[in-house]
């Protein structure tokens, strides 16, 4: 006879893999995120009956905590952010002809390694993992005004780090990264 909670379990699992994956990899980077993963889920296994109906945001502030415990080392923090330098200086260096695009958004992720590692994850939480408010506020454990809050002053800092690098930031914020600094996903 089939198990219902390791049936529903399964198929947590296979929905919700991907983005606590993502999640957990933009902010620990790829290194510890299989440790950090397994134990989301393994947390997730423990407290299956106390799962919402909408577990995502749920599993997020799970990967959130388990991930703090990880990110107690300066060590992974300063990992993070030296891999986000040299994403953007691979970007940079492309070939001259490459799209604008690709020379903007190195404009953007150079100074988005700047930031603390708090506002990264409050601007990274909406714009990278496409999360509404709401359920990023979740994750954070936060208030959705509070988030609101955090996120305004999140992008007013990467703003002036855009600009600090030399950068005109309007055209670095146009586009896909916009985002980040518009607020135009925020009202969903």
């Amino acid at each position: 006879m089939p198990d219902p909670d390791l049936e529903r379990f399964d198929a947590l699992y296979e929905e919700h893999f991907p983005r606590v994956w993502a999640y957990v990899v933009s902010r620990l980077g790829r290194q510890a995120a299989e440790e950090v993963v397994s134990d989301t889920f393994a947390v997730a296994w423990r407290r299956r009956r106390e799962i919402p109906a909408e577990a995502l945001p749920w599993l997020l502030g799970v990967a959130r905590n388990v991930a703090r415990g990880a990110l107690r080392s300066g060590a992974r923090r300063d990992q993070l952010a030296a891999e986000l330098r040299a994403l953007s200086a691979v970007e940079a260096a492309a070939e001259p002809d490459v799209a604008d695009a690709v020379v903007e958004r190195a404009a953007v992720l150079r100074a988005l390694a700047t930031l603390s590692e708090a506002d990264r994850e409050v601007l990274t939480l909406v714009a990278w993992h496409d999360l509404p408010a709401r359920d990023a506020a979740a994750v954070l454990g936060c208030s959705r005004a509070a988030f609101a809050v955090r996120l305004h002053r999140a992008r007013r800092r990467l703003e002036r780090a855009v600009g600090r690098a030399g950068e005109d930031p309007a055209p670095a914020l146009e586009r896909r990264s916009a985002s980040l600094v518009t607020g135009k996903e925020f009202g969903r």
